[in-house]
């Protein structure tokens, strides 16, 4: 399906690869494109920004566990279907980590008192066309990751949004 290498917001080398999930290595985070009723479903981390949720890998947890628990964490959302896209390695200067990449379509949003270490939910009905021009927006959607999941997640029919 593909395999991409470029560099980050931050100017690490990174390598995306959408392929089985048998070519992957042990990762260690996920993160989430959500949609709900056709809307993007992000998250507001308070000091990165807007972004799709994810996070740690627990113990135990299966990388789509982690993926199902962080949306419903970061967001209250709860998870109507999970397709895992690809996976990212980020060689970053000080460590390397190692992140699986879903698509999640949501079935319902729930109010919560509280969103882990977010700030909720954030409903969007078009992604910008360049995240790396809006500073509200957390640096993990600002390179090729982001734009290439959407574009593969188009490709497979699942979206016909263009943002």
């Amino acid at each position: 399906m593909g395999k991409y290498t470029f560099y980050d917001y931050y100017r690490n080398e990174v390598e995306l690869t959408f392929s089985e999930s048998s070519e992957f290595k042990k990762p260690g985070h996920v993160w989430a494109i959500c949609l709900y009723k056709d809307q993007w479903l992000l998250t507001k981390h308070p000091r990165r920004g807007y972004e799709f949720p994810g996070g740690k890998i627990e113990n135990g947890e299966t990388p789509e566990d982690a993926a199902i628990r962080e949306i419903w964490e970061e967001t209250g959302a709860k998870v109507n279907d999970i397709y895992q896209l690809g996976q990212y390695i980020v060689y970053g200067k000080a460590e390397t980590v190692v992140k699986n990449v879903f698509f999640a379509r949501i079935k319902e949003l729930i109010k919560k008192d509280n969103y882990m270490e977010t700030k909720g939910p954030l409903l969007l009905n078009k992604l910008p066309e360049n995240c790396r021009a809006h500073e509200e927006y957390s640096f993990v959607m600002k390179d090729e990751v982001l734009s290439r999941s959407l574009q593969l997640i188009r490709e497979k029919g699942w979206i016909e949004e263009q943002g």
